[in-house]
This record gives C-alpha cells, sequence and structure tokens, in this order.
C-alpha cells in the first residue's frame, strides 16, 4: 500500500429499500429503515448516530427513493435537504452508488465514500467505528476497494461470502486481508465449508473506497450507467437535474454493486486492490421478524413482546402489539404483528416468507396495504 492522502471522507447511507419481510408494519411510504424495529428510534436515525462522532451531518449523504425521501428528511434534521439524494425508480446499489458518487465529484477533486446500509443493527458501536475509520484510512492509500466481513457465526446461505487471502499490515489496530473473491448465496453444504475453512466472512454491503476509484470501476465494468450518470453530472446545481435524473435514471442497469464491481473486481487477471477488514461487533441485518427475536431474547424459549402480555404454557413467541393486550395459551415459536388494518401470523422458521405476502397483495392489487 502506497503513502496515504488526506482526503474528506462521506458517509453514503443506502435507504431505498422496502422492507418486506417486515410487513404489515413496513409499508412503501414507512419501509424498514424508517421504524423502530429495535430500539426506540428508527433504524435510519439509529445508523447516524452511530455514524455521528465519524462523519458530521454535513457529511452525510442519503440515497433514497422519492416516495420516502420527504420522511427520511424529517428523520434526519442533521442532514441538509439537498444531500438526501431521491432516486425517481430503483435501480439497486450501483446505481445509488453512482448517483452518491457524481455528487460528491462535483464538489471535491476526489473524496472518500463510505457505503453503508441504513438498516442494520451494530451492538459494539465504538469498536465499529474504530474499524471504520481504519477501512477510510485503507481506501485512501491507493486505488482500493475495501469491504468490512462478519465473522459468521454458522453457514448461512443468505449472506454472501468474502474468501480472504493472505494477511496485510494491520492499519489503526485492525487486520486486513486482500480479497481472493466475493461469492453470492451459496448452497448449504458450500456454505458449511466455507466457514469450516476460516478462511470466509460474512459480506456485510459496507464498502469504502475513492470517489474516483469507484467511477474509474464503472466506467470499467458498466460503461453505460457510467456515461449516463456522467451526463447527469453536468446538470447537478441546475434547472435541468430533475428532468434529466427522471429520464436517465430508470434506465441504469439494474445491478447490485456486489455483482457489479466486487465480484467482477476480483476475477483472475484483476490486479489485487480488494481487501477487506474483519468487523466482530454484534452486527445483524436484521432481515425478518425471526431476527427481531433472536436480538431481544434474553434467553432460550423466552416470549418476547412489545406491550404487554400474559402467557400460560407459551414459549418462543414474538409478539407486536403496541395497542392491545395479548394474551398467548399453549403456542409456540411464532411471530404476531398487529397494525390498525392488518395482522401477521407465522411460525419463526417461516418468517423469511413474510415479503411473499407482500407480493401476493401487489399481483391482486390490494394497494391499501402496501
Amino acid at each position: 500500500m502506497s503513502k496515504s492522502e488526506k482526503l474528506q471522507a462521506h458517509a453514503i447511507i443506502l435507504a431505498g429499500g422496502r422492507g418486506t419481510r417486515f410487513w404489515p408494519r413496513s409499508r412503501t411510504r414507512t419501509p424498514k429503515q424508517l421504524l423502530n424495529i429495535v430500539g426506540k428510534n428508527t433504524m435510519l436515525a439509529q445508523t447516524m448516530e452511530r455514524l455521528r462522532p465519524v462523519f458530521p451531518g454535513s457529511r452525510v449523504w442519503v440515497v433514497t427513493n422519492a416516495t420516502q425521501a420527504a420522511a427520511v428528511r424529517k428523520n434526519l434534521p442533521g442532514v441538509s435537504a439537498s444531500r438526501v439524494l431521491a432516486e425517481p425508480a430503483g435501480r439497486n446499489t450501483a446505481a445509488a452508488i453512482g448517483l452518491a458518487a457524481v455528487h460528491l465529484a462535483q464538489q471535491s477533486k476526489d473524496a472518500l465514500m463510505a457505503v453503508l446500509p441504513a438498516d442494520h443493527y451494530i451492538a459494539n458501536a465504538e469498536l465499529y467505528r474504530k474499524i471504520v475509520a481504519a477501512a477510510l484510512e485503507v481506501a485512501s492509500q491507493g486505488r482500493y476497494l475495501v469491504a468490512l466481513g462478519i465473522p459468521p457465526a454458522g453457514p448461512e446461505t443468505g449472506y454472501g461470502y468474502i474468501e480472504c487471502a493472505d494477511a496485510t499490515p494491520a492499519v489503526l489496530g485492525s487486520p486486513v486481508f486482500r480479497v481472493r473473491r466475493f461469492t453470492e448465496k451459496p448452497a448449504q453444504d458450500m456454505a458449511q465449508e466455507y466457514v469450516a475453512s476460516g478462511r470466509y466472512l460474512w459480506n456485510a454491503g459496507m464498502f469504502f473506497w475513492r470517489v474516483s476509484t469507484f467511477l474509474d470501476r464503472l466506467k470499467k465494468y458498466l460503461p453505460a450507467t457510467h456515461d449516463a450518470l456522467m451526463r447527469l453530472a453536468d446538470t447537478i446545481g441546475t434547472r435541468r437535474y430533475a428532468a434529466t435524473l427522471k429520464r436517465i435514471y430508470p434506465k441504469l442497469e439494474n445491478i447490485s454493486v456486489d455483482y457489479a464491481v466486487m465480484e467482477r473486481a476480483t476475477q483472475p487477471g484483476e490486479p489485487p486492490s480488494v481487501f477487506v477488514l474483519p468487523a466482530e461487533v454484534g452486527w445483524s441485518d436484521i432481515g425478518s421478524w425471526a431476527a427481531v427475536y433472536d436480538l431481544q431474547a434474553k434467553a432460550a424459549g423466552e416470549n418476547v413482546s412489545a406491550g404487554v402480555h400474559f402467557a400460560m404454557d407459551a414459549s418462543g413467541n414474538f409478539f407486536w402489539s403496541q395497542e392491545k393486550f395479548v394474551a398467548a395459551i399453549g403456542v409456540r415459536d411464532l411471530i404476531v404483528v398487529e397494525t390498525p388494518d392488518a395482522l401477521l401470523i407465522c411460525p419463526r422458521d417461516r418468517a423469511q416468507d413474510v415479503g411473499k405476502v407482500v407480493k401476493w397483495l401487489e399481483q391482486n392489487k390490494r394497494k391499501q396495504l402496501l
């Protein structure tokens, strides 16, 4: 690695998801990141609070969709309204990060980007900030792509995996490894092999690089998207921007940054420029109601409830009903979530299927429940 440059670091918070597996609480206008899924504050507000010691509000950008933009701005009073970038259509994370990158490039010759999800849970915020600082330092030292990797707790098939190669010198006390490859959501037997090898980390979707590095990679791997965003960049700060964004953005390639950039950057023949820092920080992507139960249950078989409840011969249940008293008799391992217009009941081990309810509602044009 080369000597680092003093570049200003900016946080790019990705907050455009719908959180369909958190229906019926998560809706189009109030998705998971705008709800208090874990704790009293919204997931987005918790993310901002966790980052505040590293990134002042003037160096925080949020990419969301047009439907949620007003709510996001209201949720983050310390962030300038102009730093909340509204996508007219969802085109996945490569486009969302590209949108933030061209805005940042308009402000300065170069800068550092910390690309972070809006809706993850991190128990050890202090250690997390130290590792983020180390990742930014690595990114500043060259044309590098840097990721945080979570030491796997088991052979999860719902996460991408990062294979570590050789270790490089530690940075700010944090271990750093070269990345051999990224693998998306392996089959169960392969996931077991990965975990047993001790060489793999979960891909948490947290990335660090220079603006110029990312735009160069975008030009190489997604040239059509890069060219379109460059045309958009010429209109930033003008009256033409909104119309140009609305015309160009829905036509961008719909692909995640993991597939578009990270996987391709580790293909044979590519220079060794991708690094990962292990981050054992009590992380969870809180991907379902079952994950919320796992975070909140203090003992095996405990019932978890958002409000007052009574349980008899009942265990392992999660209840969300802030208005109604819940009485549970003889039931086990259920998810029950109540809102004024809907009621969800499912076994905890089927929580990943909740998103299928949203698909059914869409197909049957039940917009009032979306």
